[in-house]
């Protein structure tokens, strides 16, 4: 089975194209290589994955031709998306790599004589301040990043209604772990700690809850959807941990592990920052089966693995 991973370069991808590869798929991977964060990480990604005989070009989902790099496929994972509510990045990157990119794909897929099923990857975001209900409930995003996530997966889920399009969606919960955004609260925390440097924390965050997620549970689940496809097609799933943790509790943890405070200087708060992220998977669960097995205690103690054993000292994570 062959299967590309767009945003291959990605810290969800990078992970997802590993572990299919390790589960004997031929995986081939697209990036875009935008700079929201430095290119210099991704690309680092990128030649990890090609150690792995995983290749990954180069391309721009929203202008870029589609039909080769999509030929004989048999699934793709979306990945790509503009990530963050940052106040920084203008409303016209949401829906160029949001909207724009979902559409383009799945207009190119429609004319395709052996079209390849689509997994789309979502967020929680869509449902707004407070993610904790079932995938029946009424999205109500409340900011640019959920409104352009939500307007993605309608996208590509109104194909599906009206033509049968063959996809499903997965909305990720507060995905962490190796190779993550360096903005992300855990790398950054991790460098702050390890470098003795300040970290910032947007203020009232110590309270707001989150369904932190390891990314190789994400991985499996993903993997457990292609495999189970005709239980998957035409649903959309939430898909993240059903244990909640504050911020602060995770922050704890992370200073446990490390054997160190960190030293937390507060900061405005971000406008469309969540609450509460507390996934209901029992979807997924009764259908599917998946459920997250890794601990958020070992989920980090992996994460530091990987920030002292391949970050630090070797890439400038900032």
């Amino acid at each position: 089975m062959k299967i590309l991973v767009t945003g291959a370069a990605g810290y969800i991808g990078s992970n997802l194209a590993i572990r299919a590869k390790v589960n004997d798929l031929e995986v081939f991977g697209v990036d875009g290589f935008t700079d929201y964060y430095d290119p210099v990480i991704k690309r680092s990604s990128a030649e990890l994955l090609k150690s792995r005989g995983i290749p990954v070009a180069d391309c721009d989902l929203s202008m870029d031709s589609l039909e080769l790099i999509l030929e004989n496929m048999d699934i793709v994972v979306h990945l790509v998306g503009q990530p963050g509510i940052s106040k920084s990045t203008p409303w016209e990157d949401y829906q160029r790599n949001n909207v724009n990119a979902a559409r383009r794909l799945v207009d190119t897929i429609k004319l395709m004589d052996r079209a390849p099923r689509l997994v789309n990857i979502s967020s929680s975001s869509v449902y707004g301040l407070r993610a904790m209900d079932p995938e029946s409930a009424e999205p109500k995003p409340a900011s640019w990043y959920g409104e352009t996530k939500l307007a993605a997966e309608q996208e590509v889920m109104g194909a599906y209604r009206l033509e049968g399009f063959p996809a499903c969606s997965l909305r990720l919960f507060s995905v962490y772990g190796d190779r993550e955004r360096p903005e992300k609260l855990f790398p950054k925390l991790i460098r702050a700690i390890d470098q003795d440097l300040e970290f910032p924390l947007f203020e009232g965050s110590l309270g707001h809850q989150r369904s932190f997620t390891y990314v190789g549970d994400i991985c499996e689940g993903i993997l457990d959807v292609i495999d189970n496809w005709d239980k998957a097609e035409g649903e959309i799933f939430n898909m993240g941990s059903d244990q909640c943790f504050t911020t602060g509790e995770a922050i704890q943890t992370v200073e446990e592990i490390m054997g160190k405070k960190a030293r937390l200087k507060m900061v405005p708060a971000r406008p469309g920052d969540q609450l509460a992220t507390h996934a209901n998977i029992d979807k997924i669960r009764s259908r599917l089966g998946w459920e997250p097995k890794t601990s958020l205690r070992d989920g980090l103690e992996r994460m530091v693995e990987w920030y002292m054993g391949e970050v630090k000292g070797k890439i400038d994570w900032v």
